[in-house]
């Protein structure tokens, strides 16, 4: 062990004495422990025990600690603090200038424990009630936090989107006359990405493109024609290369996962269709319909594809409503009338309204009194904003017994409710199952909110049986969200065949806590797609009336 791996010993272990307010004595010790070994160069592990003890700042009790690192690995008071702290909370440590006293602040105040649901909070404006925290605190973290979920390598489709077109544009322009296109799991638009892949129709090109100045620090992939590189935010790039003539058919090849290319070649071997120069003469030669390449993950597509039964899948255009917004009234960062003509502007006919409920007391959860007193504002600018709609509803917290958060006299007063679990996450199948299903048999419920709580690449869902879940959903005509924050995705695209096929409704919801966040519903919508999702099977791509009726229980 390096002098420099055990000053880090020190210095989490002081971290973490400092995140549970232990002794500010200690805490200095070790960080001066820290300070000091990390700049010592002699080995430690070449000296004597009284060697180490005499290093400035190494006194009797650090320099037996030091002794355990060298002798077992591991320090017994390290791990004792590493043992009662979650490890997301640990994580968190890593990220600059985010001490101990503001994180013991968000975990203590939020419940807050992993880095991807700091992030989701603060995306929430859930920080700026906090002490010690307010908007340009909050709005410096939320860079700190983008920045080291990118560092981690994987990243939210919405995360690098922008960066992805930006890069083919730029290889386009370089170009001109070569075709060029993404493939991979960017171009079937896959919820989370490990790189941005790039095919280019001219062998050489990675070179070309490097000579250029558009790709940086090229570096060629042993028997495989493509290199790889990263974009000026450190995205990893690999960048396929193919005669032009090859174009359509490496593109066909290299789009496809993995299943879907298995269940392709099984009836119709790659040497039937090798060296097409355009996509589109591969499915002819597969005598296919074009398969949109969303829907080239698994098996299902093409067996609907070879049936002439693809669905005609949703666009972003065709949904009608914002269903899913919180306002100031509850954690969101802009007013009810900021939200609702917005949204106006935005050409949608309606807004479903849906602040928190009372028990979510960590997002200012709204109280009877103050439901009513929305509602009346509602009914104001329905007034003022006709033909546009707002729809009084709530996202009700599903209590741990599976009941709603209301007494039925407030619940009856919404016109819709979707029900969503916030609190008490650790359960098993079982527990979540049932609690899920108890609150989608409650005759007030009219969506159930991102089934499972999962949080991409910070925290996966509490376990439920899907089917079971769904099932009742569609026995009691309750619809079920695709919640369009990319950070959370949920209803997962790869259950949208099985709730179709059971007759649901889905609503591509985009849980916007400010008039931005509306935007988010692109996301919602290329999940969707994914699942083959239509206009017809999606509640929010219907009009208000439309939109009105599905709503109405009973």
């Amino acid at each position: 062990m390096t002098n420099k791996e055990i000053a880090q010993h020190f210095r989490q272990l002081g971290q973490l004495m400092e995140l549970h307010g232990e002794n500010p004595f200690k805490i200095r010790s070790y960080q001066s422990a820290y300070r000091n070994l990390r700049a010592y160069e002699q080995p430690l592990s070449e000296l004597s025990p009284e060697e180490i003890g005499s290093i400035k700042g190494v006194g009797k009790a650090i320099s037996g600690k030091i002794q355990e690192l060298l002798d077992a690995g591991q320090m017994a008071t390290l791990e004792k603090y590493r043992a009662k702290t979650p490890e997301g909370i640990q994580e968190m440590l890593n990220i600059k200038g985010f001490g101990p006293k503001k994180i013991m602040a968000v975990w203590e105040g939020l419940g807050v424990e992993s880095v991807g649901e700091l992030l989701y909070a603060v995306n929430e404006n859930r920080l700026v009630e906090l002490k010690g925290f307010g908007a340009k605190t909050q709005e410096e973290l939320r860079k700190k936090l983008e920045y080291y979920q990118k560092s981690k390598n994987r990243f939210h489709y919405a995360a690098i989107e922008a960066e992805a077109e930006q890069l083919l544009a730029v290889v386009q322009k370089a170009l001109p006359e070569v075709p060029v296109d993404y493939c991979g799991a960017i171009r079937r638009k896959a919820v989370v990405i490990d790189e941005i892949e790039i095919l280019v129709g001219q062998e050489g090109a990675a070179e070309v493109l490097a000579d250029l100045g558009v790709l940086k620090e090229v570096s060629s992939e042993a028997n495989v024609h493509a290199a790889k590189t990263t974009t000026e935010a450190e995205v990893p790039v690999k960048v396929y290369t193919c005669p032009a003539a090859e174009f359509g058919t490496q593109l066909f090849t290299l789009t496809a996962s993995d299943t879907f290319l298995e269940a392709v070649t099984a009836k119709a071997p790659a040497a039937d269709w090798a060296r097409q120069a355009d996509e589109p003469a591969v499915f002819n030669i597969l005598k296919l319909p074009y398969i949109s390449p969303e829907l080239r993950e698994q098996a299902w597509a093409l067996e609907r594809a070879r049936s002439n039964d693809l669905p005609e899948l949703i666009t972003e255009a065709d949904i009608k409503g914002v269903v899913h917004a919180h306002t100031t009234y509850s954690d969101g960062a802009h007013t009810l009338r900021e939200m609702a003509e917005y949204a106006k502007a935005r050409g949608f006919q309606y807004l479903g309204l849906t602040d928190h409920s009372k028990s979510a007391f960590y997002a200012n959860g709204l109280k009877p009194e103050r439901v009513f007193e929305q509602m009346e504002e509602v009914d104001a600018l329905n007034q003022e904003l006709a033909p546009f709609r707002i729809f009084k509803g709530i996202e009700s917290d599903i209590l741990n017994d599976g009941s709603l958060d209301y007494e039925e006299d407030v619940l009856r007063a919404f016109d819709f409710i979707i029900a969503s679990v916030h609190s008490n996450l650790r359960m098993d199948e079982d527990k979540a199952t049932q609690r899920l299903i108890t609150a989608i048999e409650n005759p007030y419920t009219t969506m159930l909110g991102h089934p499972t709580g999962r949080l991409l690449l910070s925290r996966p869902g509490y376990p439920i049986d899907h089917q079971k879940v769904l099932d009742a959903c569609a026995a009691n005509g309750v619809s079920v969200e695709i919640n369009a924050n990319p950070y959370r995705l949920d209803l997962d695209w790869t259950w949208v065949p099985y709730a179709l096929e059971k007759g649901i409704l889905l609503s591509i919801n985009p849980d916007a806590h400010s008039t931005s966040g509306m935007h988010d519903i692109r996301y919602g919508v290329l999940a969707g797609r994914k699942g083959g999702l239509t206009a017809a099977e999606c509640m929010n791509a219907l009009d208000t009336e439309g939109f009105a009726a599905a709503i109405r229980k009973g």
